[in-house]
């Protein structure tokens, strides 16, 4: 399980040297989660600052508790409140800025293929209302998804003690899991693999190796300005685990 988990996130770093020499790669890669970067840290610090007046409505029910009680319920609410929305805004984060920089994630899955060997041969092309159609249905679904976890992690977290340990640690993982699924997506499409099962299927095969790649990167793409560097080599980090996932050879390029 610890050999499987740390061969997972060497991933990462293997990814990042792949991409790191790529000037205009970096540069296309990095565009988009810059901008959307901007956008994730306006609305983590609305949300921060309307806590003072968010929370004491929420925690109205406990009005009657003795102090303490009711200060902590509403310590409580505010950690699930800021870590659900967090959950959720890296996964909506992610699969926008993998849609508006679709291209060049496509070229970074294409490169690592190319630079390892073996590249999978061109699947048939999809029309691009279908294209559009499938990515939109998929990514409302992650969000939907995400949206039950986060109120399940929020309910957890309202357990004194056991829910404030537990609650981070589960959501942190049921996140990276999610997020995984849809860096996938570059990869497993370029296979002719569309369906969100088909990558679902393959991760669950090798769990550890999937977390340890995945837990990573959903920890480091909640940093915000931190995926400027992390996105592209994250792309190119789960192309090299869509090669482990598929148990493709990777040969040296003879170019």
């Amino acid at each position: 399980m610890i050999t499987e988990a740390l061969s997972g996130a060497a991933l990462l770093g293997r990814g990042l040297g792949l991409v790191l020499g790529k000037r205009r790669i970096m540069l296309l890669g990095g565009l988009p989660p810059l901008i959307t970067s901007i956008i994730f840290l306006a609305l983590l610090i609305t949300l921060i600052g309307n806590l003072g007046d968010l929370l004491p409505a929420i925690a109205a029910f406990a009005a009657g508790w003795p102090g303490w009680l009711h200060v902590t319920m509403e310590v409580a609410i505010g950690i699930a409140l800021v870590g659900g929305s967090i959950l959720i805004m890296v996964l909506v984060f992610s699969a926008v800025t993998l849609a508006v920089g679709s291209p060049a994630y496509d070229k970074i899955a294409e490169l690592v293929d190319h630079e390892l060997g073996d590249p999978p041969q061109a699947p048939p092309e999809e029309r691009l209302p279908a294209a559009v159609g499938r990515a939109i249905r998929q990514t409302l679904a992650l969000v939907v998804i995400s949206l039950i976890g986060a109120i399940a992690f929020a309910l957890l977290g309202l357990v004194p003690l056991l829910g404030q340990v537990l609650a981070p640690v589960l959501s942190a993982l049921f996140g990276a899991w999610l997020l995984c699924i849809e860096l996938l997506g570059p990869a497993f499409e370029r296979r002719g693999l569309l369906r969100l099962s088909d990558r679902r299927v393959a991760m669950a095969r090798r769990r550890w190796h999937t977390l340890g790649f995945a837990v990573p990167c959903f920890l480091l793409l909640a940093i915000p300005f931190v995926s400027v560097l992390v996105f592209p080599a994250a792309t190119a980090g789960a192309t090299l685990l869509a090669r482990d996932l598929r148990a493709e050879e990777a040969l040296p390029d003879n170019g």
